[in-house]
């Protein structure tokens, strides 16, 4: 028999009163990463292409595309680089950025199977 997941009450927290519930909370952050990392991946690219002419052009740093990946990102990352052709020829990326969607997918469905069969 499945277990109930614990969800809290609407009215005994503030937060989930102004925000909801905390699934719609995940939501709303799963959209938000996943908008800023896409356009983040498309200002990179700009910005590469952009290089060429301009030496003062600062971009962004490969460990702050694989951050916002991590805090969530990681299908706005997958779509970024395909969408504006942007690292896919490193394999840090190219494996990365796939491996990090298949942790954020696998985890949370195991640990949910995990405790809904216990």
């Amino acid at each position: 028999m499945l277990k109930p997941v614990y969800l809290p009450e609407e009215h005994s927290v503030l937060i989930w009163a102004v925000a909801g519930s905390p699934w719609e909370l995940l939501a709303l952050w799963l959209i938000a990463i996943n908008l800023v990392t896409f356009f983040v991946f498309g200002i990179d690219k700009w910005k590469a292409k952009r290089k060429a002419s301009h030496e003062s052009t600062r971009r962004v740093p490969e460990r702050t595309l694989f951050l916002l990946a991590a805090l969530g990102g990681s299908a706005g990352a997958l779509l970024g680089m395909r969408a504006f052709h942007h690292k896919t020829l490193h394999k840090t990326f190219r494996f990365g950025i796939p491996a990090i969607l298949a942790l954020q997918i696998l985890i949370p469905l195991g640990l949910w199977i995990y405790f809904a069969l216990n």
